[in-house]
């Protein structure tokens, strides 16, 4: 998997390290044309970021997960960087959830701008109960094509994000996944669901990440 780390300041490690997972058919080249480095410069954060593209076959055996793990995130918890953050877009948000999954411990947060969160179908089994809660006590766990819905969405209906606490979630409110991102957000605390104008695109993406940029002085000071 390719990776390329911004440094906020060359040559040394900033206190807080952003890994950016751009969506199933976004290359981190897009997100540079975009400004997305470029806002986080602008407010001189105190931030690294670190952008991957992941090929089309990391995505269908999650081997990304993988990769994240031993090339990006330990190596900075190696290097004793202070906090290492989640940023997934689309796609690269249902990734993001499903690392944290597994080695939520390594993270200190995660930032969702849009997520995928699974297909119609998952979310049309997760309204079909009275809450989250009660979808997860009640509903059977099949090894079929939504195994890692199910499994990624028992997670959230735990509330077991911290210690990887879900910093942001922004989504439009035309987004045709809104109904799972909506579902999610009532999982949270109302203050960091962020939904603005607009559908599933890359401007709506570029809007979110300028606001979550604004919240974070606030959210990682010290």
């Amino acid at each position: 998997m390719k990776f390329d780390i911004y440094r906020a300041v060359p040559g040394a490690a900033a206190a807080r390290l952003i890994v950016m997972i751009p969506g199933a058919n976004q290359h981190p080249d897009e997100l540079l044309n975009d400004g997305f480095l470029a806002a986080v410069r602008e407010r001189q954060l105190d931030i690294d970021i670190a952008l991957i593209a992941p090929q089309p076959a990391h995505l269908l055996d999650r081997s990304a997960l993988a990769l994240l793990h031993s090339e990006i995130v330990l190596p900075a918890r190696a290097r004793g960087q202070q906090r290492v953050w989640l940023a997934g877009i689309s796609w690269g948000g249902f990734l993001a959830l499903l690392y944290a999954v597994d080695h939520a411990a390594d993270l200190d947060g995660i930032c969702l701008l849009a997520p995928y969160l699974g297909n119609h179908r998952m979310t049309t089994e997760l309204l079909s109960y009275s809450s989250l809660g009660a979808w997860s006590a009640a509903a059977a766990d099949p090894q079929d094509e939504l195994a890692e819905e199910r499994r990624l969405w028992r997670y959230l209906a735990a509330r077991r994000p911290a210690p990887a606490p879900i910093r942001y979630l922004g989504f439009g409110t035309d987004d045709r996944f809104a109904a799972s991102q909506r579902l999610l957000a009532s999982q949270l605390s109302p203050q960091v669901v962020d939904i603005i104008a607009g559908g599933h695109d890359a401007g709506v993406w570029r809007r979110l990440w300028d606001r979550l940029l604004d919240r974070v002085p606030a959210t990682v000071a010290g």
